[in-house]
């Protein structure tokens, strides 16, 4: 598991993260939500030993990131796919991970092929890549020590339709082979279909730690799109019993309250025609959308210090 207590890392007066508690258990895909500045890329530089917090801790296996001794064999990770030497090939980048690691070089070989990296595009430098290749690669070497936790930042970042597909079919697979996946992404669609847990966090406090569907089920807005040849009779009906009445972007009124069948029945008893009734549920981008405009954690007046540390 990665276990942080009391996390909180500053930045002379700026807090990126403000005492942090979360853990991140196997045999799930945890999703790591948050606006730019919330923290995320802080969190997880802390986890990884690349900055020391200021205090609080946090653990991998209940060791620190430091205290591991062959380090990519317990935890891959991906937070810059552009940190890799321009002028080497991408075989010469992951040979050279796996014999600092204790790692056999067959494993070189067999991560490339996992990834989609031919064995001729694997001898071209790093430089060429573009940035779904680049990508392709800093997920090899996050895989290279197979790992039983996997840490990554945006990683469908540059990857085509068939790559994001893999990439979330490859997420599901490690976590349902009893691993640890961690995992940030501002695409809220994928984020949906791919992690099982979500942790929420808004200017380095935390904000949610519960399941994907508890948290769209427990914030979400569901509403009911609903087009009638007398709008304005159907809204002042539906305003009566309380129901919020709001015109929606593609025409027709969004009803948030009463439910479909009630909506219908209420038309009904008013002689009313309807020409759609449709409930509309909310999906993962909108319960976030709606809790960044509504929070005060994420509400901001112009550019913050929050959003100088992502």
């Amino acid at each position: 598991m990665i276990e942080a207590h009391d996390l909180t890392k500053r930045y002379g007066d700026t807090t990126a993260v403000d005492r942090l508690s979360f853990t991140v258990r196997p045999g799930r895909v945890t999703g790591f939500l948050g606006p730019n500045g919330a923290g995320k890329s802080t969190t997880m530089r802390l986890i990884l030993g690349l900055d020391s917090p200021s205090s609080g801790t946090v653990t991998v296996g209940g060791r620190r990131y430091r205290e591991l001794a062959a380090p990519l064999r317990a935890v891959g990770s991906l937070l810059d796919a552009k940190g890799v030497h321009g002028g080497r090939s991408a075989h010469q980048h992951l040979a050279g991970l796996a014999a600092s690691n204790r790692i056999p070089r067959r494993r070189v070989d067999a991560v490339l092929e996992l990834v989609g990296l031919p064995p001729a595009t694997a001898r071209e430098r790093v430089g060429g890549f573009s940035l779904g290749m680049g990508q392709r690669l800093g997920i090899a070497a996050a895989l290279l020590g197979d790992p039983e936790v996997l840490i990554l930042d945006e990683p469908v970042n540059g990857l085509d339709t068939e790559g994001i597909r893999w990439i979330r079919d490859l997420m599901k697979s490690l976590a349902a082979d009893g691993r640890t996946v961690f995992l940030s992404s501002h695409l809220m669609s994928e984020m949906e279909l791919t992690a099982d847990h979500l942790i929420v966090i808004g200017r380095g406090r935390l904000l949610a730690d519960t399941t994907t569907r508890d948290f769209i089920e427990t914030n979400s807005r569901a509403h009911t799109l609903v087009r009638c040849p007398e709008p304005e009779k159907l809204r002042g009906l539906l305003e009566v019993t309380g129901a919020t009445v709001r015109l929606d972007a593609l025409g027709g009124w969004r009803v948030e309250g009463p439910d479909a069948a009630t909506i219908g029945d209420l038309a009904r008893e008013h002689g009313l025609a309807i020409h759609e009734l449709t409930p509309v549920h909310a999906s993962l981008e909108d319960v976030y959308t709606a809790m960044a405009q509504d929070s005060g954690e994420y509400r901001t007046a112009g550019r913050t210090q929050q959003e100088t540390v992502r």
